[in-house]
C-alpha cells in the first residue's frame, strides 16, 4: 500500500480488485496525542464508464491553432485546418511606395507553439497548401470547430516538397535591409510558405485606389486564406502541429526603384482574425465505443483532444454502498478521502499503440448542472494555485515518477460527500482532455489546443462472477462512521 499525506491525514491508496460488492477495511489516523480515529476503506465501489463525443468549441481567436492531418491507428483520422483574414498594412488606408515595385517574395509565416502530436519520424513528411477563401469571415463573428469554410481550388502557396515539423528548431533566413545585401538572421521556430506573387500583385500593388483606401473593401475583395495539410502529397501517419494565433502574418519583400534609388523593404499584411476547422473520421473502434448502447459500461474508454471524445463516469451504487447512513435521521458518514483512479494504456501497449502516441498530459473531471452546463466539482472549485490544482489531480505522471505508473488521480472527497448526503445530484460527470498550458487553474471547457489522446481502462464488465481487472477505473474511499 502507498500512503499520501494531505493536511493531517495519512491516506491509504492502493491498487485493489474491483467488483460491484462492498469491501471495507480499517485504516487508523493518529491526531497528535488525542487518540486515534478509525476509518474504513472502500476500494470496490462500482464505476460505470461510457465513451461519448465531446462538445463543440469556439475556435475563433484561440491562442494555439491546430493544423494537421493525422491518421491515428486507434482513433481514426483527424484533420485540422486554419482559416484567416488578410488586412492592409496597418489595417488602414495604404499608400503604395513611390517608384517601380518589384516583388522579391511573399511568405506566409506560421510560428510554432508547443504541443505537436503525431509521428515526427522521417516517415512523415508534411505538405501545407494555402487557398483563397470563397467567402470571408464576418467581423467579430464567433465560429465553432465544426464550421465548414468553402475555398477556391487554386493553390496560392505551398511547401511543395514537404517538411518534417521542428517546433523547437530556430530558422535561419536572409533579412532584407534597406540599401544593403541580405544578411543571415536566426528567428523563432516557424514554417514559411511561399505565396503566389501574382495574387499579391493583383490584390495589393495593382489594386484600385478604392480598395487601398479602405481595409473593409480590401478584406471583401481578398476574403482571406484557407490553410490545410495536403493529405495526398504528405507521407506517413502525420500529426497535428500547433501555431501561435497572435503571430500569424504574411510578409511581402519588395524593391521599390525611384530613379537611381532602390529601397528594399518588407510590407506586412497582418492577420487579425483566425479560426480552426476540425474534422474527424472516426475509426470503427471509436465509433462502436460511442454508439454502443448494449453494455452499461465499457472495459476500454477513449479520450481525445481537439474536442474529439470524452468519457461519462457514474457511480450507480453509491447509495447502497452507504446504505447504513442517516441513522436516527442524521447523516453519520464522513468521507475522509475519496479518489478516482484512471489507468491509461501506455505506448506500446496491449493494443499495439505506437510509441509516439503518448497519453494526454492532463485530464479534466467535471460535472453538469441541472441545465446540463459544465461546472467544476466541489473539490476543484476556486482553485488558483499550482499546488492546489496539483492536489485535485488529473496530471499524467512523467516516466519514473511514483510507484503507480500510467495513472491519473482525482481528489473527489467533497463530491462523494455531497452525493451521499443528497446535497448534489449527478446530472452527468465527465472525463475529458485538459489544457496543460495553465497549471494554476481548472479549465473545464472543451479544448482544441491539445491534440493528444488516451486509451484507458474503464469500468470492467463483470460476467459470470469474474473479478474486475486490477487496472479498471476505480473509486477509493476512506470514510468514518460516527456512532450515535
Amino acid at each position: 500500500m502507498k500512503f499520501f499525506r494531505i493536511d493531517l491525514l495519512t491516506l491509504l491508496i492502493s491498487l485493489f480488485i474491483l467488483n460491484s460488492c462492498k469491501n471495507e477495511d480499517t485504516a487508523g489516523f493518529t491526531f497528535g496525542t488525542k487518540g486515534t480515529l478509525s476509518g474504513l476503506l472502500v476500494d470496490t465501489a462500482t464505476v460505470f464508464t461510457k465513451t461519448t463525443t465531446d462538445d463543440s468549441v469556439v475556435t475563433t481567436g484561440i491562442a494555439k491553432c491546430p493544423l494537421g492531418y493525422f491518421n491515428d491507428p486507434i482513433f481514426g483520422i483527424t484533420q485540422s485546418d486554419l482559416i484567416t483574414d488578410l488586412n492592409l498594412p496597418g489595417s488602414t488606408a495604404y499608400t503604395l511606395p513611390p517608384g517601380s515595385i518589384t516583388i522579391d517574395s511573399a511568405v506566409l509565416i506560421l510560428k510554432y507553439a508547443s504541443g505537436f502530436y503525431g509521428d515526427s519520424s522521417a516517415a512523415s513528411k508534411y505538405v501545407v497548401n494555402v487557398y483563397q477563401l470563397a467567402q470571408r469571415q464576418g467581423d467579430n463573428s464567433v465560429y465553432y470547430n465544426n464550421i465548414v469554410f468553402p475555398h477556391q481550388s487554386t493553390i496560392l502557396g505551398s511547401t511543395v516538397t514537404g517538411f518534417k515539423p521542428k517546433p523547437n528548431t530556430k530558422v535561419v533566413i536572409d533579412s532584407a535591409v534597406s540599401g544593403k545585401k541580405p544578411v543571415p538572421d536566426t528567428i523563432a521556430p516557424q514554417i514559411r510558405i511561399p505565396i503566389n506573387q501574382s495574387f499579391i500583385r493583383n490584390s495589393l500593388f495593382n489594386a484600385s485606389a478604392a480598395q487601398l483606401a479602405s481595409n473593409l473593401i480590401f478584406k471583401n475583395n481578398v476574403k482571406g486564406l484557407y490553410i490545410t495539410v495536403d493529405q495526398t502529397q504528405s507521407t506517413g501517419e502525420g500529426g497535428t502541429m500547433m501555431f501561435e494565433g497572435d503571430s500569424l502574418s504574411l510578409n511581402v519583400y519588395i524593391r521599390a526603384a525611384s530613379g537611381t534609388v532602390i529601397d528594399t523593404t518588407v510590407v506586412n499584411l497582418p492577420i487579425l482574425q483566425h479560426t480552426s476547422y476540425i474534422h474527424n473520421i472516426r475509426s470503427a473502434t471509436l465509433q462502436n465505443a460511442i454508439t454502443n448502447k448494449t453494455s452499461v459500461t465499457d472495459s476500454l474508454v477513449y479520450l481525445q483532444g481537439l474536442a474529439g471524445s470524452r468519457v461519462k463516469v457514474s457511480f450507480p451504487y453509491i447509495d447502497s454502498l452507504f446504505s447504513h447512513r442517516n441513522v436516527g435521521g442524521a447523516n453519520n458518514i464522513i468521507i475522509n478521502h475519496a479518489e478516482l483512479v484512471v489507468t491509461a494504456i501506455p505506448p506500446p501497449g496491449p493494443s499495439d499503440i505506437p510509441g509516439y502516441l503518448a497519453p494526454l498530459p492532463r485530464l479534466n473531471l467535471y460535472e453538469l448542472d441541472i441545465s446540463h452546463q459544465r461546472i467544476e466539482l466541489p473539490d476543484a472549485y476556486g482553485l488558483s494555485t499550482e499546488s492546489a490544482v496539483a492536489a485535485f489531480g488529473g496530471f499524467y505522471p512523467p516516466p519514473g515518477y511514483g510507484k503507480i505508473p500510467n495513472t491519473y488521480h482525482f481528489l473527489v472527497t467533497s463530491y462523494i460527500q455531497n452525493l451521499i448526503t443528497n446535497k448534489l445530484v449527478d446530472y452527468g460527470t465527465y472525463l475529458a482532455a485538459g489544457n496543460i498550458a495553465d497549471s494554476t487553474a481548472i479549465d473545464i471547457a472543451p479544448t482544441v489546443q491539445v491534440a493528444a489522446r488516451t486509451v484507458a481502462y474503464g469500468g470492467y464488465v463483470n460476467t459470470l462472477g469474474a473479478k474486475n481487472s486490477a487496472y479498471s477505473m476505480k473509486l477509493n474511499v476512506i470514510y468514518t462512521r460516527i456512532k450515535k
